[in-house]
């Protein structure tokens, strides 16, 4: 009850209106409308991978250097401009919706000026809204040089079906090659600061470069568009194209990657550290309090995180003792653990087409019980694919939106590095998370939706994406699934590994856990492999605090729900309470509860 009041103060002193602002404007909701689209503008100019996904074809040959001091600079000039003008507004004049949306820009505003000044954070990056590290700009999962792989393959967002596209890519790629000369430059600062990498992470990002250094041009995974050069582009152009695409092979990116390796192996890995969590930095607790704050949109402490992870991971354990012995096996939870990595049962598939396979009967059964729980359904469509092997052995299953108009479909990732090693005992919880309802569903909706400003049409607020994402594995039941006694505990250990994270990630980048410590403790209490645990750590390492928000996010989403059922009883409709929560964009949690608050007040 004290955090709740804390943060409606904080609420009111931060949005309050300001009834002294003067009425000279004729038009509030014209002139916030014009502030609206002129912060869209700035997101996709300063982010222009982020316009590529979302549709916005403008800036298709440009990749932003994220890192360098004038990109820095022109971001606090803007973030502050953005929030003089909102301070300007008597918000008494505007309609719910659009106060709403101007909670949220100030809000962004806010909080990335308070990044910007931090000196390890620099707030703006092309990588699944999160933040970079200006002095360790490269890891070796979500950093821009295998995002940009991503897009080179020619089967993510970047398109490839005219010669504008093609030269496009080039152009783009030159962009690429400053940010990474850039990157050494700021790596090399961060030698001299003691602002490094651990030891570990370096070592998987180096393996990384290998295929981009030694494959041959026609094997080459930049290359991969040239193979699938569409025929309506004439023979002159194809050969032009060709050869540009071999000669920015051959003599740009092999050298410039042998480059990059060569600095990674006799410079920087020797300056590299053994600490696993930001904490060993400089600067480097407040910078963590800061990434609590950004990505869950509280004021919690790393303590109180590391807390309730405990206690969601205990809870979460009586439950899966539950549906083990409902299961009928005898051994112990842990003995379980292992039986599930290692069933023969859980391992079926031969082919990577199978587990493919496996995911669209998901969607075809969910599909027939959707309209029991939800009313608003997006129009786009989605995909199912491998991941691409260059990231496979590191990434997670993810999902990709596709664009707001929806003529290119949303992706759903999988990572299938060994196929017969390949466990669904979470795969229809798995599909939740990241198809439907959860990512696909529920991002189609928000940049679908023609009622908010584009600007809050991108995925932004991770705890609110991730939350969802979360609280929608527990509808499964509703919508058909879980029938299979180790499918619904794959549920079950879908949000024990969220739950272990507000422990290990806390753990590490706050209380000086070792990578070993983390790796343990989610080996102790859930039923991942430990290539996956090691992967997932890995991870957490690299991207301080994301890891939060799913946990954080759910639990709120969950919290509301509870709270509409207990006061309005039978007049409770679940349609219209997940409605509620998908028709605003994606919200920071305070203002999502004081929208849920205000609903369940209109309708005692």
């Amino acid at each position: 009850m004290k955090h709740r009041l804390i943060l409606i103060m904080l609420l009111v002193l931060v949005y309050g209106c300001n009834e002294e602002t003067s009425k000279e404007h004729t038009s509030e909701a014209a002139s916030i409308a014009t502030i609206f689209d002129d912060y869209y503008k700035f997101k996709d100019r300063i982010n222009p991978i982020e316009a590529t996904k979302g549709g916005n074809y403008a800036y298709n040959d440009v990749i932003a250097n994220y890192i360098s001091d004038d990109y820095q600079k022109d971001l606090k000039e803007n973030y502050t401009q953005f929030l003089n003008r909102l301070n300007e507004f008597d918000c008494t004049e505007l309609s719910e919706a659009d106060l709403l949306s101007m909670k949220v820009m100030q809000w962004d505003c806010e909080v990335k000026l308070e990044g910007l000044n931090n000196d390890i954070v620099t707030m703006a990056s092309p990588i699944y809204n999160l933040p970079s590290f200006e002095l360790m700009p490269l890891f070796q999962i979500q950093s821009l040089h295998l995002y940009v792989a991503q897009l080179a393959a020619g089967e993510s967002v970047q398109p490839f079906q005219t010669v504008e596209d093609y030269d496009n890519w080039l152009n783009r790629v030159d962009d690429y090659f400053s940010f990474l000369d850039t990157s050494i430059s700021m790596m090399k600062e961060g030698m001299s600061k003691d602002i490094v990498l651990p030891t570990v992470l370096t070592k998987k990002m180096i393996s990384q470069l290998d295929e981009f250094i030694s494959n041959p041009v026609n094997d080459h995974l930049f290359y991969k568009p040239i193979v699938s050069i569409p025929v309506s582009i004439n023979e002159e152009e194809r050969n032009r194209i060709s050869a540009a695409y071999r000669n920015m092979i051959t003599t740009k990116l092999k050298p410039k990657y042998t480059a990059l390796k060569q600095f990674l192996v006799t410079e920087y890995l020797p300056a590299c550290r053994e600490t696993a969590g930001i904490g060993a930095l400089p600067n480097g607790q407040e910078t963590y309090n800061y990434l609590i704050k950004l990505h869950t949109t509280t004021t919690m402490t790393a303590d109180a995180i590391h807390e309730l992870g405990k206690s969601e991971v205990a809870r979460i354990l009586i439950e899966m003792e539950n549906a083990k012995n409902k299961i009928g096996f005898e051994g112990d939870i842990k003995t379980f653990f292992e039986f599930v990595r290692n069933s023969p049962d859980q391992m079926p598939f031969t082919e990577p087409q199978h587990v493919i396979d496996n995911f669209n009967s998901i969607k075809e059964r969910i599909n027939r019980t959707l309209n029991q729980v939800f009313e608003l359904k997006p129009k786009a469509d989605f995909v199912v694919k491998r991941t691409e092997a260059f990231r496979e052995a590191s990434a997670s299953a993810e999902y990709v939106p596709g664009t707001k108009d929806a003529s290119r479909a949303g992706i759903f990732y999988v990572p299938i590095p060994d196929v017969k090693k390949y466990n669904k005992y979470s795969d229809e919880a798995l599909f939740l998370h990241e198809a439907i309802p959860g990512h696909h569903y529920q991002l189609s909706l928000q940049q679908e939706n023609k009622e908010l400003p584009e600007f809050l049409h991108p995925e932004s607020m991770g705890v609110f994406v991730e939350g969802w994402a979360l609280y929608a594995e527990s509808l499964g039941t509703e919508l058909g699934l879980y029938k299979d006694p180790i499918q619904y505990f794959g549920m079950l250990s879908m949000e024990m590994h969220r739950a272990i994270r507000l422990v290990v990630d806390t753990g590490i980048h706050s209380k000086g856990w070792t990578r070993e410590h983390a790796i343990q403790y989610s080996l102790d209490n859930e039923a991942e492999s430990e290539a996956s645990v090691i992967a997932e750590i890995e991870r957490y390492m690299a991207t301080p605090g994301q890891a939060l928000s799913y946990k954080i996010g759910q639990l709120k989403i969950r919290e509301l729900r509870t709270k509409a059922e207990t006061k309005l009883g039978d007049q409770f409709s679940i349609t219209e309470f997940h409605n509620q929560v998908l028709n605003s964009g994606s919200l920071p949690l305070v203002l999502l509860e004081e929208k849920i608050d205000n609903w369940i007040n209109t309708q005692i």
